[in-house]
């Protein structure tokens, strides 16, 4: 799974993936470069404490790949934000992160001349639904033209009802991600990568003096912009990138002062697996203890194939106990004892925090 990060100049995108990432880097190259990009742990204290239990000889946690893409232009009057660039680099992931600036630095003006939280997410979010609409406009011509071919007849007469239900949205200034799905929209969803349709992470950079109304701010957002698919999150980028530096302890010390419960960049990373309709199941054992991405609703035999192809097509049973079960337990044997420890089939909806041995032929 590849998440984009998006912003204004200046929005402090760049710092934001530095942070996530642990990187560090002179921005202006990324200007040259068109996109930074790496790997990232997510963090999960589930994984964190069966490894303090079982003492493997390594630990492995979930992964998602993040992309800073080039900062989105101030548009020209009758003119998109998006370059053609731009486009191509920003469809190909699965979800997007909008950083928006809402800290002052005099020395960095806003390109609009003033901060103003709603007016960038709304013109980030206008940006989104023309160029959907235009994509949709110009596939449209073209199945008209497919009409006209005796092969392609049918599936263009079924496109041309989806796009044009799709365009009636648009037209009124709402996103693809607001609408449910069949499996036929689902597959062109995927196939057009329409970026008004892929879940949305809203990162709001706040001043430092913000942190004591950082809920009314978040709030105030909601309440004048939210829908499906959407998360809104607060984040301090100057407080992070110094709390990077910083050991455990003093990271405690150093978010007390300030009155945060957490560091942000736990957080936001979590509410991006979230917002990808992921989950974690867990190995454990000597050798590792290790967390497995897969999508809310897989099988047991779906998520076996995460590990090994071979688990999948050689599937017999899965030995399952959810995490909180067994720590409540303390032992493997006492979830047996209980009734915990199950053996599930092929068919078994893996939960979140599922913990999972397979047996396989």
């Amino acid at each position: 799974m590849q998440i984009g990060i998006v912003g204004l100049p200046y929005s402090g995108k760049t710092t934001f993936f530095q942070t996530l990432t642990e990187t560090h880097f002179d921005p202006n190259v990324l200007q040259k470069k068109d996109v930074n990009q790496a790997i990232i742990k997510v963090p999960d204290e589930r994984l964190d404490k069966l490894t303090q239990i079982f003492n493997p000889k390594r630990k492995v946690n979930a992964t998602i790949e993040i992309v800073d893409l080039v900062g989105v232009q101030k548009p020209e009057p009758g003119h998109s934000a998006f370059s053609t660039q731009f486009l191509s680099k920003v469809r190909t992931n699965d979800a997007l992160i909008h950083v928006v600036r809402g800290f002052e630095d005099d020395s960095v003006p806003h390109i609009e001349g003033s901060i103003d939280l709603l007016r960038d997410i709304k013109t980030f979010e206008d940006e989104l639904i023309f160029s959907d609409m235009a994509f949709a406009e110009s596939k449209l011509e073209k199945l008209e033209k497919d009409l006209q071919k005796q092969k392609t007849k049918d599936q263009a007469i079924k496109e041309i009802g989806i796009i044009t239900k799709w365009n009636e949205v648009l037209s009124e200034g709402k996103p693809l991600r607001e609408l449910d799905f069949d499996l036929e929209e689902q597959k062109l969803i995927r196939n057009y990568q329409l970026l008004s349709a892929k879940p949305l992470l809203i990162a709001l950079n706040l001043n430092e003096t913000d942190i004591p109304k950082k809920d009314q701010i978040v709030q105030n957002i909601k309440n004048n912009f939210n829908g499906k698919n959407i998360r809104i999150e607060p984040f301090f980028a100057k407080i992070e990138m110094e709390l990077a530096q910083l050991s455990d302890e003093e990271k405690i010390i150093f978010m007390e002062e300030y009155g945060l419960k957490d560091s942000a960049v736990s957080r936001l990373i979590r509410s991006a697996y979230d917002l990808l309709g992921l989950q974690s199941f867990f190995t454990v054992g000597d050798d590792e203890c290790r967390a497995w991405t897969i999508k809310k609703g897989m099988t047991a035999q779906e998520s076996a194939g995460v590990i090994h192809t071979d688990f999948y097509n050689k599937f017999i049973r899965a030995e399952v106990v959810h995490y909180n079960d067994f720590i409540d337990c303390g032992s493997f044997a006492k979830c047996k004892e209980k009734g915990l420890f199950r053996l599930e089939g092929k068919e078994y909806i893996l939960l979140d925090g599922d913990i999972m041995h397979i047996r396989h032929g």
